[in-house]
C-alpha cells in the first residue's frame, strides 16, 4: 500500500477527499492545509502521492512539488484552467469538478507505477565491493591460465556455472578457487 498525503487549503474539501479515499479502500496518512504541512509530513514518509490543490496560503502548487521529496509523486486537483497552463511535466492533473471514479482510477495508476518502480528498484543488483571484484578477476585469471579460456569465456563460465547451482557470482568464484588450487 502507498502513502497517501491529502493537502488542501480548506480542511473541509481535505477530509472529503479522504472519506471518498478510504471508502475506496485506501488508507490516507495525512491531512494537510499548507504547503509546509504537506511537506513536512512527505519528508517523514518514504515515498507515496500527495493529493492536493493549487494554491496554499503559503505556497502555490509549483514551489510544493519543486520541494516536494524525490520518492513521492503529486496529484494535482485543479481548474481545468490550470490544468492546461501548468508547465511541470509528468505532473497528473485532475479538473475540477472532481469525479470520483476519475480519482479513484488515477490514484490507482499511480499506485501501480509506484510499486513498480520499487519493484524495479530492489531487483537492481548491488555494487560489488571491491573485494568480491578481485576475487572474481582472480577466479577469471585461474580459469584463462588453467582452461585456456579467454577473459569474456570464463566470465561467461563463472556465469553459467553461477545460474546452474543458484548460487551468486562471488559464491561461484570462491568455489572455482577452493577447487582448482
Amino acid at each position: 500500500m502507498i502513502n497517501i498525503i491529502v493537502a488542501f487549503p480548506k480542511l473541509e474539501n481535505a477530509k472529503s477527499i479522504k472519506r471518498i479515499l478510504i471508502r475506496s479502500g485506501f488508507s490516507v496518512d495525512a491531512v494537510a492545509t499548507t504547503g509546509a504541512q504537506a511537506l513536512q509530513s512527505a519528508n517523514a514518509l518514504d515515498g507515496g502521492v500527495l493529493i492536493c490543490g493549487s494554491r496554499f496560503a503559503d505556497m502555490m502548487y509549483q514551489e510544493l512539488y519543486e520541494y516536494l521529496p524525490a520518492h513521492f509523486q503529486m496529484l494535482l486537483v485543479a481548474s481545468p484552467d490550470v490544468c492546461n497552463e501548468r508547465s511541470i511535466s509528468g505532473l497528473m492533473c485532475l479538473a475540477m469538478p472532481l469525479k470520483v471514479h476519475e480519482l479513484v482510477h488515477t490514484l490507482e495508476m499511480i499506485s501501480y507505477s509506484i510499486s513498480r518502480k520499487r519493484r524495479k528498484g530492489r531487483e537492481k543488483p548491488g555494487k560489488r565491493s571491491e573485494e568480491d571484484e578481485k576475487l572474481l578477476t582472480r577466479a577469471k585469471g585461474l580459469l584463462m591460465e588453467r582452461n585456456g579460456m579467454t577473459e569474456e569465456a570464463a566470465h561467461r563460465y563463472i556465469q553459467k556455472r553461477s545460474m546452474d547451482n543458484g548460487t551468486g557470482l562471488v559464491e561461484t568464484a570462491q568455489m572455482i578457487l577452493s577447487l582448482m588450487k
